[in-house]
């Protein structure tokens, strides 16, 4: 017998009510039930990070999380990024730095990236007065969802005005896996979106 519970949630600015079984991941019910398959799924055991997105401003692995567990609350996807046809910064920086071979790990990144971002005060357009900005993001919200110990919590930018270095970048992206690219190209993408929203 199957438990279904009624719930609501938000994703990307567009509210959604539906019927969703108790253990229905939240990564089955965006990608199947609500249909932003932008969301990816790799190991399924909160290690890969292609299924990161944004849980109330807080990037969790939506693998581990209950569909359930997100009624009422606010969800963004990498869906959310771009404007329409126009990529964000964030996405044209991976375009540009060819951060990005597959694909298949490119969400994930992109959402952990953005978080961090607009914790340290460089949000994108979108994330502007979203409440990430200065959210608490490190070291408040990671334990448990997959990302403790990525090199967010207690990194020292967080707060800061001190530009992001690369060995911070590095720091961050290790959270996530990517077989094809390593590594460069995605942490120079970061690079490159934080000293231009630093500028604006």
């Amino acid at each position: 017998m199957k438990h279904m519970h009624a719930i609501s949630v938000t994703v990307n600015g567009r509210a959604h009510e539906l019927m969703v079984e108790a253990r229905r991941t939240l990564a089955d019910m965006l990608r199947h039930d609500l249909g932003y398959t932008g969301t990816h799924l790799g190991c399924e055991h909160g290690i890969c990070g292609a299924c990161t997105v944004l849980l109330d401003d807080q990037p969790v692995r939506a693998c581990l999380v209950f569909g359930v567990q997100a009624d009422g609350a606010e969800v963004r996807t990498v869906e959310g990024l771009a404007d329409g046809e126009q990529l964000s910064d964030l996405q044209q920086a991976f375009s540009d730095h060819h951060a990005l071979q597959c694909g298949f790990c490119t969400p994930g990144f992109l959402m952990l990236a953005e978080a961090y971002l607009a914790e340290n005060g460089l949000a994108g357009s979108g994330l502007a007065g979203s409440g990430l900005a200065g959210s608490g993001l490190a070291g408040s919200g990671l334990a448990g969802s997959g990302l403790a110990g990525s090199g967010l919590a207690g990194s020292g930018l967080a707060g800061s005005s001190a530009e992001l270095t690369e060995a911070e970048a590095r720091e961050l992206v290790a959270a996530n896996l990517c077989r094809c690219t390593g590594y460069q190209g995605i942490i120079e993408a970061i690079l490159a979106t934080a000293r231009a929203r630093k500028k604006r």
